[in-house]
């Protein structure tokens, strides 16, 4: 390393990749009066060498083999930004056992292989950071692991997929369906060719793989998350919802209870009130909710250039620090120094919470009672219903029911015997109600 130089080598160069490069060259003077030390972007490898793009890479060492660049390069730090697990594994593996600092905004990566990169990392006594891997320009792995580490977090819940909350909230505002607002999403680059990461959950549950193991010192593990996307979500159910008092957002929940870590990613109606649910289009937020801190909010961008730029840069300027220092980076990479080798990881089947239901049946006198006597067995409490006319004809009508806590076990055993009723004509629809507030 040159006195007062990072060298910095960067694989990727799609939307994030060019922002980091933007980011370092127009606060250059910025950052070196924050550091003491001058980023220099020395090598880049991506597919395409001749590719227009939004970044000036004059004078940059350019490669189409990023493990080209790695066995030729020395480099201080080793930005990747190629996303997927195989070939960004191999590539992070690569650069730790060459001894160099890792950066990395890929969030499949941490969920999925964390432990072994983690490990090999220690061994290698070389960073791997990893801000950028969930909700963007929002610093909340930060958060977590640094500001809040004398907290006993007790659970946090986010919205941490920037297309899923466009596509509810456009809905909502436009009341048009789901797959016409799929595809203009699409139509903006808000939603890829195949989102189906995006609406069916696994992004979410990536990030809170990753945001569960900081918040509880638990292992990484993806395969624990219950997932659920928003496909089935309509628009009549989101106007429903309003009516109720709720807005239905698209959470990914970790809560700590005496019975087990529930973790879970699904659609939920949340009161108007709470911050959450003013939370629109393709903007993220985290609440925390912490013993000593109380319920604390983090908001901002999710996604693009700049602002996940903005968490890559600032990963590589806390590896910078530490070298112009000669100092070693203490924070461990999941915030503990022991992790609890195994834990109670609860069954979405043992959650208990509130529903809303959405029941379409046959018009006629003694169906309420029919359907409140099957929840009656299974000790399930009804707060609140709303019934309507069907728009077209009065044969069949919907009817919304909002139910108190109750055991999702005993929902399941009730909603399977109500659908064998001959006036249910659909499948039951079924969200749950989160408060937010305990």
């Amino acid at each position: 390393m040159t006195q007062n130089q990072i060298k910095i080598g960067i694989a990727g160069l799609g939307t994030v990749g060019t922002g980091v490069i933007n980011l370092i060259n127009k606060n250059k003077n910025e950052i070196i009066e924050r550091t003491g030390c001058e980023l220099i972007v020395q090598c880049i490898s991506a597919s395409n060498k001749n590719k227009q793009r939004s970044c000036d890479v004059e004078g940059i060492n350019f490669y189409s083999d990023p493990i080209d660049m790695l066995n030729q390069e020395s480099i201080d730090i080793f930005v990747e930004l190629i996303g997927g697990e195989s070939i960004a594994k191999d590539l992070v593996v690569k650069a730790l056992e060459k001894k160099v600092h890792v950066v990395t905004a890929n969030k499949a990566l941490i969920a999925l292989h964390g432990a072994e990169v983690s490990m090999l990392s220690l061994k290698n006594e070389r960073e791997i950071l990893y801000e950028a891997s969930v909700a963007g320009a929002v610093p909340i792995v930060k958060v977590i692991r640094e500001s809040l580490s004398a907290n006993n977090i007790e659970w946090i819940a986010g919205i941490i997929n920037g297309t899923t909350n466009y596509i509810l909230t456009e809905m909502l505002i436009s009341e048009k369906s789901f797959d016409t607002v799929l595809q203009e999403a699409k139509d903006l680059g808000y939603a890829e060719s195949d989102p189906s990461f995006d609406i069916g959950g696994v992004d979410a549950a990536h990030k809170l793989t990753i945001l569960a193991s900081i918040c509880f010192g638990i292992p990484l593990n993806f395969q624990s998350i219950y997932v659920e996307g928003i496909e089935e979500i309509e628009l009549e159910d989101l106007k429903n919802a309003r009516e109720l008092g709720y807005i239905v957002k698209h959470l990914a929940i970790a809560r700590k209870k005496d019975t087990g870590i529930e973790l879970r990613v699904h659609p939920c109606l949340v009161p108007k009130t709470r911050l959450l649910a003013n939370v629109n289009g393709v903007k993220n937020a985290v609440v925390i909710n912490s013993d000593a801190a109380g319920s604390t909010l983090y908001y901002g961008a999710g996604a693009g250039s700049l602002a996940t730029a903005s968490a890559v840069v600032s990963d590589i300027i806390d590896i910078s620090r530490s070298l112009v220092q000669k100092a070693n980076y203490t924070i461990p990479f999941l915030g503990y120094k022991n992790i609890i080798p195994e834990n109670n990881i609860s069954k979405i089947i043992d959650v208990e919470t509130r529903y809303y239901l959405r029941i379409k049946v046959t018009n006629k006198p003694g169906v309420l009672a029919d359907i409140t006597k099957i929840f009656g067995k299974k000790s399930i409490s009804i707060e609140s219903i709303l019934q309507k006319e069907d728009a077209e004809k009065d044969v069949n009508v919907p009817i919304v029911l909002v139910t108190h806590k109750v055991i999702e076990k005993n929902i399941d055993e009730a909603l399977n015997e109500i659908e064998k009723l001959d006036v249910v004509k659909d499948k039951i629809k079924r969200i749950r109600i989160e408060e937010l507030n305990s």
